[in-house]
This record gives C-alpha cells, sequence and structure tokens, in this order.
C-alpha cells in the first residue's frame, strides 16, 4: 500500500466510549473520581507551595518530592479533565493529533515518575550508608541534572511510539474502548501488523521500569543492612518510619502499573471494565495518595505545611 493511501487512512478523530458495559454509571463513576482528582490537585499544589515558601525545605529529598507532585498533576490532568467530559457530557471524541499527545504525555509521566522513584532512593541511600558525604554527593547541581535526565530518558523512550501508531492505516476504525488513549488500545485498531508495537510499547518501558526498580531494591537492601548497625534505636527507628513512606509510594505506582500494562498485552481473560477502572485508578491512586503518605508520615512537611497555611 502506498505512503498516500496510507495517509489517507488516518482517521481525522477518535472515539472514546468510556467503561464497556458500564455507560449507564458513568455518572456515578465520576463522582469519586472527579472527588479524587480535586482532592489530588489541592494535596499537591499544598505540598509544591510549602516546599517552595519553606527555604529549610530546599533540600534534595523535599526538592524530589517536588518533582514527584509535579509529575502526578500532569499524570492525572492529562487524562481526568477528558475522562470526566466523557462522563459527564458524553464528549468522547478526540482528534488523532490529541490523542496522540495525550498518550505521549500519559506514558512520559509515567517514565519521569520512575526515574523520580529512582532518585529518591538513591537520596536516601546516601543520608543514610554515607551522611558525612551527603552534601557533597547530592548537589543542587546533582539535583537539577537528576531531574534534566528524567525528561530526557523519558521523551527517549516514549517519542518512538508516537512514529510507531502514525505509520499505521484504521481503515476507519476509530472507537476506543477506552477513557483515555494509550498506546497499545489506540495500535489495536489498525488493520495492520502491530507487532512492533507490542514489543516496543512492553520491551522498552517495561525493561527501563524494572531497571529501576531492581536498582530501588538494591538501594534499600543496603539501607536496610546499614540500618541494622546502628547502635540508637530512636535513629533506627526515624530512619525506618522515613523509608516506609517512600516504599509506600512505591507500592502505590509500581503494583498497579506492572498490572496495568500486563493486562493490556496479556490479560485476554480479564475482563474489559476491571482493566480499564484500574487503569483508570492508576492516574489516581498515586496523585491522590502520595502527598497524603508524606504528610502524615514525614514530621517537617506535616509541621511546614500547618505554618504555611497559618500565614496571614
Amino acid at each position: 500500500m502506498s505512503p498516500s493511501n496510507l495517509t489517507s487512512l488516518t482517521p481525522d478523530t477518535f472515539i472514546l466510549t468510556g467503561i464497556p458495559g458500564m455507560e449507564q454509571l458513568h455518572v456515578w463513576i465520576s463522582i469519586p473520581f472527579c472527588s479524587m482528582y480535586v482532592a489530588a490537585l489541592l494535596g499537591n499544589g499544598v505540598l509544591l507551595l510549602t516546599i517552595w515558601a519553606e527555604r529549610s525545605l530546599h533540600q534534595p529529598m523535599y526538592l524530589f518530592l517536588a518533582m514527584l507532585a509535579v509529575a502526578d498533576l500532569t499524570l492525572s490532568t492529562t487524562a481526568v479533565p477528558k475522562m470526566l467530559a466523557l462522563f459527564w457530557f458524553r464528549a468522547g471524541e478526540i482528534s488523532f493529533g490529541a490523542c496522540l499527545t495525550q498518550m505521549f504525555f500519559l506514558h512520559f509521566t509515567s517514565m519521569a515518575e520512575s526515574k523520580i522513584l529512582l532518585a529518591m532512593a538513591f537520596d536516601r541511600f546516601v543520608a543514610i550508608c554515607f551522611p558525612l558525604r551527603y552534601g557533597a554527593v547530592l548537589t543542587p547541581s546533582t539535583v537539577a541534572k537528576t531531574g534534566l535526565a528524567a525528561l530526557l530518558r523519558s521523551f527517549c523512550i516514549i517519542f518512538p511510539c508516537i512514529f510507531l501508531l502514525r505509520r499505521l492505516p484504521f481503515c476507519g476504525h476509530n472507537v476506543v474502548p477506552h477513557t483515555y488513549c494509550e498506546h497499545i488500545g489506540v495500535a489495536r485498531l489498525a488493520c495492520a501488523d502491530i507487532s512492533a508495537n507490542v514489543w516496543y510499547g512492553l520491551a522498552v518501558p517495561f525493561s527501563v521500569a524494572l531497571l529501576d526498580l531492581t536498582l530501588i531494591a538494591v538501594s534499600y537492601g543496603f539501607i536496610l543492612l546499614a540500618l541494622s548497625r546502628l547502635p540508637s534505636r530512636s535513629a533506627r527507628r526515624k530512619a525506618l518510619h522515613t523509608c516506609g513512606s517512600h516504599v509506600c509510594v512505591l507500592l502505590l505506582f509500581y503494583v498497579p502499573a506492572i498490572f496495568t500494562a500486563l493486562t493490556q498485552r496479556f490479560g485476554r481473560r480479564v475482563p474489559p471494565q476491571a482493566h480499564i477502572l484500574l487503569a483508570n485508578l492508576y492516574v489516581l491512586f498515586p496523585p491522590l495518595l502520595n502527598p497524603l503518605v508524606y504528610g502524615v508520615r514525614t514530621q517537617q512537611i506535616r509541621d511546614k505545611v500547618v505554618k504555611v497555611l497559618a500565614r496571614p
């Protein structure tokens, strides 16, 4: 087929259908989703305001936390407003370009967040295992370069997905059984071989995320080993308390992300409703719970939030 014919088979718009089989419940489902989204906006917004306003929080640990809050806000805002428009007004139509843009920022943000979580684990590793070298290793320049590296790595990994989708002919198929555009869900509408999309979409991002998770596990292995050697029980408890917050955030991010990725590609027996509901919660739960986990479990952040909100 000639390139001109392939171009003519690219749809002008896609139609997002929402959650298949639960269309009558869309308005009711939107209530908790909207509530979680608003709470995520408020929680991450307060966290960012507190870190920006308090100079005592301009430290690597809290700067990485600010990056995480920005990633969470981007992740949820990329998907949820369109999702709510679909639920409330049946506005499921989305242009081909907007669909690719939404897909790019969803996957791009997920990859960036994985890198930020790795940076946070490394921060705790240096702080606990090499406390005397912490200031020399994690300088402001290092923090900035880490954030830039997270953006560049994510861009290089996800941008090829745009070309993999644009090369596909769709033969008039433009109905996406989902609440937002994601790579494999859109690729499955094509009337051509999508094996390159499937293998690239699984192998590259999944292997990178798995590498991040492995390095995080190694970091926490060294951290636990160092904590076991601390003579002071109070110091050991304080360090474990801080690391516990990080572990909670890791579980909130990686467990649904890995399950969603695997069921999208291999979970033929998983009901589509279950998969799509979990995919929606993936863009809502981490942004909602991350600021709560850090706000509740980190005394310094909790105190500074109260101080900032109490200002006239």
